[in-house]
């Protein structure tokens, strides 16, 4: 293998695969059927092995879990479900020791509804101070019996609530996750505290949870559809906040990433400015459908939006929201939509894996970093939770049509042999394990050459070690029609063949990686990606 990459630099971010762990899913140390800092911290070699830079944590703060830990009651207290404080500043350093640096996540939008601020809100009354760091507003109607204004949901269902005098207050998800008020100077310190404490112990960045949602107008006027500016997504306010924000991660040489979901892209680009965030996470390419022509559409709007702020991209297939890939691309509609998410979906997923091995190899090898979920470098599909067992609140707010987003939560695999998986020791896992999982587990794919979980480690060495990965241009290279064909550094060339017949590859040196085997005559067959080594210009 070459010598380490020479273009990698202390801007670690801008090349860094970043994995994505689930902590109530990832591993149970103390046996209770939760994920937790204990089960991860054993797992740490693990995560070494795969060759990642970064972990990236969902919440783990103290919350009542009403929304996996996004409904936060305290960001200086570590949920004992999960562990204590002092595990988790061992779990920062352990990592840091193995080359592994870690990444919080910080819900700025809005609290959970046991947060000490919105029970004192709930307390005082209207007209308190306590209720100016909140939305509280009186109704509409001659009794205050309409919500002040008609704003949709992120998770379907009412955005407002009445309490018991009158009032109502405003929640863009679930009534236990009121809004905070961004133009209350409170909330902004209380944050900017929040990033140096975690800061101070150790973690290398932050990732931003509904980073465009965080302004609202102070009119709170009705939402009308297709009319600018939107009353609470992409505000100009935020640039200003974010700016303080990053102010304070250049002293502790912090990152950020920001979940921005906007179809704008001059506007999305804004939110990456040198003094704001570094990175923002890229959900277009994550929803595209398996289709050559539109992957090279989204890649190539990607990073034009990029270019201009001088922004790495970010490329990720999966997270804890979205349907996980082998089962998405094993479906008639291979792109990704919330509205579109229904039960009963037929699914292939042979294909489907198929496709999800060179998909990694595409996302591997484009400009900027990467984020793996947990389990996606062992191919696990989604589950189907039983009704009784759905625990996620995009289901009963959907009044039982959406799924909701447990069957891609569902804890990890690591050994075929154990009492479930191997994922905890005594208790049943908070949410049921599909029973033909045993062919996922870790310890029989690390013995497996042609697993996923194989693949996923050797193009994880190669990006590491090879010249030409991470951060740098790319040029679209002369294919086939349904072939994607792209040039980086150093002769490192990948094609991706989507067409239904075998393509034939250009001239190489050697082949670096294949998500699958060539055919007789040398050719790549449909739905396979191959890493080559070419000498000279193609």
């Amino acid at each position: 293998m070459a010598a380490p990459n020479s273009h990698r630099t202390d801007d670690w971010w801008r090349d860094a695969v970043i994995y994505q762990v689930y902590p109530r899913s990832f591993a149970d140390g103390d046996g209770d059927g939760t994920g937790d800092l204990a089960g991860v911290r054993a797992r740490l070699p693990y995560l070494a092995e795969l060759g990642v830079d970064a972990v990236w944590f969902t919440p783990w703060y103290l919350s009542p879990l009403v929304d996996g830990g996004y409904d936060v009651a305290d960001y200086r207290t570590i949920d004992p479900a999960f562990g204590t404080l002092a595990e988790a500043e061992k779990l920062i350093a352990e990592a840091r020791e193995l080359g592994i640096r870690v990444i919080v996540d910080i819900v700025p939008n809005h609290v959970s509804d046991q947060h000490a601020w919105f029970r004192a809100a709930l307390a005082a009354g209207p007209g308190s101070p306590e209720r100016e760091r909140f939305h509280f507003r009186p109704g509409r109607g001659e009794h205050g019996e309409l919500p002040p204004n008609d704003w949709p949901s992120q998770f379907s269902g009412a955005t407002w609530t009445r309490v018991e005098d009158g009032e109502w207050y405003l929640h863009l998800f679930t009534p236990e996750q009121p809004d905070l008020n961004w133009a209350h100077p409170e909330v902004r310190r209380e944050h900017e505290d929040v990033l140096r404490f975690w800061f101070e112990r150790g973690v290398a960045g932050v990732r931003i949870d509904s980073a465009a949602l965080l302004a609202k107008d102070p009119a709170l006027a009705d939402f009308v559809e297709g009319v600018d500016p939107h009353p609470y997504i992409d505000q100009d306010e935020l640039h200003d906040i974010y700016r303080s924000w990053r102010a304070i991660a250049d002293t502790y040489q912090g990152v950020f990433v920001g979940e921005v979901w906007l179809p704008d892209s001059e506007r999305f680009a804004r939110y990456l400015r040198p003094d704001e965030l570094h990175t923002a996470f890229n959900f277009s390419f994550l929803s595209c459908p398996w289709e050559a022509d539109r992957l090279r559409r989204t890649i190539d709007d990607t990073l034009a939006e990029h270019a201009p702020v001088g922004a790495p991209a970010t490329w990720v297939l999966c997270n804890h929201d979205v349907t996980r890939t082998v089962t998405r691309y094993g479906r008639a509609d291979t792109g990704f939509d919330f509205a579109t998410k229904a039960f009963g979906t037929p699914t292939d997923l042979r294909l489907g894996t198929r496709r999800a091995r060179a998909a990694a190899l595409l996302t591997l090898v484009l400009p900027g970093s990467v984020y793996v979920y947990q389990g996606e470098e062992l191919g696990l599909p989604e589950a189907e939770i039983p009704l009784d067992r759905i625990e996620d609140p995009m289901h009963a707010r959907s009044e039982g049509v959406d799924p909701g987003r447990d069957g891609c939560r569902v804890p990890l695999p690591w050994a075929a042999e154990a009492p479930w998986y191997g994922f905890g020791s005594e208790s049943e896992p908070w949410l049921p394990q599909p029973r033909d999982w045993a062919r996922y587990a870790v310890d029989r794919q690390r013995t497996d050459p042609e697993s996923m979980l194989a693949l996923y480690r050797t193009a994880l060495a190669l990006r590491r070690a090879e010249p030409g990965f991470g951060d740098g241009p790319m040029t679209w290279l002369p294919a086939e029609e349904g072939v994607l064909a792209l040039a980086r550094p150093e002769g490192l060339v990948c094609v991706v063949n989507l067409a239904p017949w075998p393509a034939t590859l250009p001239p190489y040196d050697r082949i670096l990686l294949a998500s699958g085997p060539l055919d007789a005559e040398g050719r790549l067959p449909q739905d396979t990606a191959v890493w080559l080594r070419v000498g000279g210009v193609l």
